[in-house]
């Protein structure tokens, strides 16, 4: 940028800045492309803002890239910090602090809305009709805590809005005690919702009443002589007091309480959570955090917070939180109690089981980020070794920084896809993947994987020539086509090697290895040679290209799957009258599968949220009047007259 573009750009930031107002809400910087690169929030957008364009500013060289400020004003600097998560949720600006992966944390999630509820992992939260307990640091924990409350508690675990199979028969579930089998009549709607709610009680933290519980029913059934039953509540008390005394931390004095621990280092931070119920360590969270800003551990830690009970559907009545965030509790109390729909009280203890608890947790933080940082460096190493030696063993004058994976799968000609996968610097830069769909096949040819190989080459040598000659500021520029790769590995043998070799020979040229992979022995060739070269298929030479095939695979994989699914179902659900998008996800994401969908009841059907019931009966008549099949052919797979 030159010095009086830089001028300008400076002078109308200046005039944006004097019209900010002296009033609490968010503002947003956006850069020259309109991106949004970082949200704030303040008891004074004017005054805030200023700071970040003094010369102590943590952001920085951004000062200068600003091109635009919005903001928006709310009537208190809760309200600011509740729009300015909601605005880093939706633009998930750069210098922001994030929760990294916060879309896809998972949950325990209930379905309420069911006559008989189920108990399911989920990563989704957003239905009103049902309950859910997290989110957890990870699917690990979530399956742990699952096969726990399956040994305390009886639920069904089977799929859909109504229990059981089509056999009749109860589940191997019922024989093992992991539910009372409401599908065949052997618990009634009333006795199962008693059992979802002492699960309820226990995911809230309430473990005093679910041990109250059990030894009630434990005492009824000993007084009936139902000796059997008596056994198996005993057996569920014994598991949930061992439970209690094992992850019993706390005096009875720290109640029910959230207790946060931050640590910051550079662009990386780590928050711990210690959920205590009934003075009961019930979870240890930890998340990783994403500070790219390098913000300082007071919005580190008060960002964290305001996230994490964005995203939580429980809200304990207190949160202990550092001495960091000692100025921000009255702040953070009323953002969090907003959430909560009553008061919360959030404090930075003093003394007390409440302040050791909450420095445990701190420790636990630098801990993790400490650990991180050794894993990082470790990986770092492990993949500069794996290059030096595939670099040796291919011969190769320069460490292949950029390797480019190539893989194709198919089901038929007509489904024929290809995957670029891109490792730089022995790591996957997934920002770089790219997909191809094969256009030289028909029905009458058939799959050719040497064709096919060829093709998707020959078409990236084609994009490389054309974006290598946009200049770098070039807005369509793209990056990963205009990059020369040092080696580029094919998924197969020797006649996958030669259709590559032959379209990518003006790469060859210029400096890059081609190499292929065969999957049986791990054997790698290289062209003009014969046989394999002698790499070992355990050296982290041939890992790393392990590594690469495997990854291309998968992503080849998962576009072709996608494609074949829609090309089985879209001719079943596309031609259904009253079926627009909406309806046709609901459809398929509550019967799971094509074959399930097509097969439903009217029962079933009317069963769908979101669709009517007068429009399910006639989807009922419509796959019952054209027969329709899975693959969109008519049952029995011939026509009807």
């Amino acid at each position: 940028m030159s010095e009086q573009e830089r001028e300008r750009r400076r002078d109308a930031i200046a005039e944006q800045r004097r019209r900010l107002p002296d009033a609490p809400g968010v503002y947003v910087f956006h850069d020259a492309d309109d991106r949004v690169v970082y949200v704030g929030k303040s008891k004074s957008i004017r005054k805030r803002v200023a700071s970040h364009f003094s010369s102590r500013s943590t952001l920085g060289r951004l000062a200068d890239e600003v091109e635009r400020i919005d903001f928006l004003v709310t009537d208190t600097e809760a309200e600011a910090l509740i729009a300015e998560q909601q605005f880093i949720k939706r633009h998930r600006p750069v210098l922001n602090v994030k929760l990294r992966d916060d879309k896809s944390y998972p949950y325990i999630g209930i379905s309420l809305d069911e006559e008989f509820p189920r108990v399911y992992f989920t990563r989704e939260r957003h239905r009103p009709s049902r309950a859910y307990f997290g989110p957890y640091a990870n699917a690990r924990r979530v399956r742990e805590t699952l096969e726990l409350l399956g040994k305390l508690f009886q639920y069904r675990t089977c799929v859909g809005a109504e229990p059981g199979r089509r056999s009749g028969v109860p589940c191997l579930d019922y024989y093992i005690k992991r539910c009372g089998a409401p599908c065949v009549g052997y618990v009634d709607a009333e006795e199962y919702r008693r059992n979802i709610d002492a699960i309820r009680r226990f995911l809230s933290g309430r473990y005093r009443d679910v041990e109250r519980d059990l030894e009630g029913k434990m005492d009824e059934a000993a007084e009936a002589q139902e000796f059997e039953r008596a056994a198996l509540f005993r057996d569920r008390l014994a598991a949930v007091r061992s439970l209690m005394e094992r992850q019993r931390v706390a005096g009875e004095g720290v109640g029910t309480a959230d207790l946060i621990g931050v640590a910051v280092e550079g662009t990386d931070a780590n928050a711990q959570v210690f959920q205590v119920r009934d003075g009961v360590l019930a979870e240890r969270q930890g998340f990783y955090l994403d500070n790219q800003g390098e913000r300082d551990i007071t919005e580190v830690a008060e960002q964290f917070v305001a996230q994490y009970y964005e995203a939580s559907p429980a809200v304990p009545p207190l949160v202990v939180v550092g001495p960091e965030l000692s100025g921000s509790t009255e702040l953070l109390a009323e953002a969090i109690g907003e959430r909560r729909g009553t008061a919360v009280e959030v404090r930075a203890a003093e003394r007390g089981d409440k302040r050791r608890l909450r420095e445990l947790a701190q420790r636990n933080a630098q801990l993790a980020l400490a650990q991180e940082g050794l894993r990082r460096e470790r990986q770092r190493r492990q993949r500069t070794a794996a290059l030096d030696e595939l670099a040796a063993a291919l011969g190769l004058d320069e460490v292949p920084i950029r390797i480019e994976g190539y893989d194709i799968s198919n089901l038929g000609a007509e489904n024929t896809v290809a995957s670029m996968v891109v490792f730089e610097g022995g790591a996957p830069k997934k920002s770089d993947y790219r997909r191809f769909n094969i256009r030289g096949r028909s029905k009458e040819s058939g799959p050719d994987d040497f064709a096919s190989m060829e093709e998707v080459l020959r078409r990236r040598l084609d994009r490389y020539m054309s974006e290598s000659e946009r200049s770098p500021h070039d807005a369509e520029l793209d990056e990963s086509f205009a990059s020369l790769p040092g080696l580029i590995m094919i998924d197969g043998g020797k006649g996958q090697l030669g259709a590559g070799a032959k379209a990518l020979a003006p790469l060859i040229e210029r400096g890059t290895t081609v190499v292929s992979l065969a999957k049986r022995l791990e054997e790698v060739y290289v062209p003009g040679r014969s046989d394999p070269l002698p790499i070992p298929a355990d050296s982290e030479a041939s890992r790393l290209l392990q590594r690469v095939r495997d990854e291309a695979h998968r992503f080849a994989l998962d576009l072709h799957r996608r494609r074949r699914g829609k090309s089985m179902t879209g001719s079943v659900l596309d031609g259904l009258r009253g079926v627009g998008p909406a309806r046709k996800r609901a459809l398929l994401n509550h019967f799971g599968s094509p074959e399930r969908f097509v097969n439903a009841s009217r029962e079933e059907l009317e069963a769908v949220p979101g669709i009517p019931g007068k429009l399910a009966r006639d989807i009922h008549r419509q796959l019952n009047k054209t027969g329709a099949s899975p693959t969109g052919e008519r049952a029995g797979g011939g026509a009807r007259s």
